[in-house]
């Protein structure tokens, strides 16, 4: 199908205390689970962009090689009122082409999406979100947990070479 990634990986990328932990959970937990341990290739920005290139036609180019969307949603990203590029370009993507799914993941309790833009409620309101409450954990969680299972189910099937 022509793409590169089996998913872009949308996250708040400013640096407060719960980005600590996003960021440990983005560059850290997800590439265990999902590339080392079930085979998937994630497109994680400030690891697969590279410096010098151009940020907004980068991130453009790697969700349209990327089968999936997922979006972490924390207070940070539904609060921020401005927009973050990448999360535009997708949810435009994702709504407007239709052309990739999106998957959420909320990684702390937002409680009412009252702040969320429109697009985000209509996917929310269309799929809903895929919850971590293991968000205390020191330790990285297992492939087979409930949370990481309800990740794979959403994610395309993974074309391993055996």
């Amino acid at each position: 199908d022509g793409k590169i990634y089996d998913a872009y990986v949308i996250y708040p990328k400013n640096h407060t205390n719960e980005a600590n932990f996003v960021e440990y959970f983005v560059y850290q937990i997800m590439p265990d689970i999902l590339e080392n341990k079930c085979g998937y290739k994630l497109c994680i920005y400030g690891r697969d962009i590279y410096p010098g290139e151009d940020t907004a036609s980068a991130v453009e180019k790697r969700m349209q090689k990327s089968r999936r969307l997922i979006i972490l949603l924390t207070h940070q990203l539904v609060n921020s009122k401005e927009d973050a590029y990448d999360q535009h370009i997708a949810l435009y993507n994702a709504l407007i082409q239709n052309d990739t799914k999106v998957i959420l993941l909320e990684m702390e309790k937002i409680g009412t999406y009252g702040n969320l833009q429109e697009s985000l409620k209509f996917i929310i309101k269309q799929q809903g979100t895929i919850k971590w409450k293991e968000e205390h954990t020191v330790h990285p969680q297992s492939p087979s947990s409930r949370f990481w299972k309800q990740v794979r189910y959403h994610m395309p099937r993974t074309r391993r070479s055996s």
